[in-house]
Formats: structure tokens, sequence, C-alpha cells
């Protein structure tokens, strides 16, 4: 149920097909209509240049932007909404897992250790962004035994190759960790609170 009228006020996209970004905008009680962005993340990524030269919080802002700026372009009187999310450890950057086989071999290369969570939000009006916002959770995943893995992917299925991390943490992956450092909204993929914060300052929702 949407608890705050947005009547008379710019109508709200979401640039994004994450299940958990819609939930957590639905739940706060905002309407707004879905365009996931035709744009090719494997080719912003390599325009970006090396992997090792760039940093991952820059990354995932980027990849917001374009993804909510294009969205923008063609919903002028709109704001757009634009979120992307980067994993990192030991100097390297993770995007969404490519298949349970790549999930499998990155939850074996977590484990026992701590990963940080680049997640960038943007609001884009006009085809440009206007506010820009990246939050860094840190999480440390306890030791997996490989069995343990197996019979975790078993569960969870292939709605783990949504998460950057072949985790959900709202669900089964918080099995996986001994510690959690950061916003709970972010590490789902979306900073909510200074999200709300700036719509409320831009006119977009009710302050």
């Amino acid at each position: 149920m949407t608890l705050f009228p947005q009547e008379g006020r710019p109508s709200l996209i979401l640039a994004s097909g994450s299940g958990a970004r819609r939930m957590l905008l639905e739940r706060a009680g905002l309407t707004f209509g879905v365009q996931v962005s035709d744009l090719d993340e494997a080719a912003m990524r390599e325009a970006m240049g090396p992997p090792e030269s760039l940093d991952p919080s820059d990354v995932a802002e980027l990849l917001a932007r374009g993804k909510a700026e294009a969205v923008s372009e063609r919903n002028p009187d709109a704001f757009v909404i634009g979120a992307d999310q980067v994993l990192s450890l030991d100097g390297r950057m993770f995007g969404k897992p490519a298949s349970m086989q790549d999930a499998r071999a990155r939850l074996l290369d977590f484990s026992g250790k701590t990963h940080r969570l680049h997640t960038a939000v943007v609001i884009a009006a006009k085809g440009e962004t206007v506010w820009a916002h990246t939050d860094v959770p840190s999480l440390t995943m306890r030791r997996l035994s490989p069995e343990f893995i197996g019979h975790y992917l078993a569960a969870a299925g292939e709605g783990v190759l949504g998460s950057v991390g072949a985790y959900q943490l709202e669900s089964l992956g918080i099995q996986l960790f001994e510690k959690i450092d950061g916003d709970f909204f972010s590490i789902l993929g979306l900073p909510l609170l200074p999200l709300l914060d700036a719509l409320r300052r831009e006119g977009a929702i009710e302050g």
C-alpha cells in the first residue's frame, strides 16, 4: 500500500530489475515504475580501463549513473533512481556470478574472509545525475566447508546469481556470515535512508 501521496509531483522510475531494490521502495510506501536500461554493463566496465587501476566505489557510481541517465533521457519529466553494487576483496572486483559453478567458486574464495560491498545510488533528471551517494559495508564470512556451500546453493537456487556475493542476506544467505558492519539496506543493494532524504529535498516525495 502506498502511504504517502505523490499527486502533483514528478513520477518516480527505478532503473533496475533488482527484486530487492523494488521491495525496499515498495515497503517504504513509494509509487514508482520500473524500467531497466539497455546499457551493456560489460562494455561499460571495459571502457573504464583495467580493473586494477579503478576504485570499486567509482565503478559502482559510474554504472549507476549510466543506467539512470539512460532511462532519464527517455523520461525527462521523471526522477529516475539508479543503483549498482561492486564487491571488492583482496584488490579484486566482482560483479554478479555468471553461473552456479561461478557462485560456488566465489563462496569458496570468500570463506573466512572480509569483503566490502560498494553500493551506489543516484537520482537522475532530464538525462543528468542530480544526486549520488555510495556506501561501503564490510561483511565477514565464517569458514564454510565445500559440503555446506553445496547444500546452501542447492537450497537457495539460482536466485543467488542476482547477488554480487552469491548470497541473499535477507534469506538463507545470512547463514554464511559471522560479522557484518554497515547499513543493512545498502547490503541489499540500495542505501535507502540517504535516498529518501534526497528525494524529499528534490520534492519528489512528501517531506
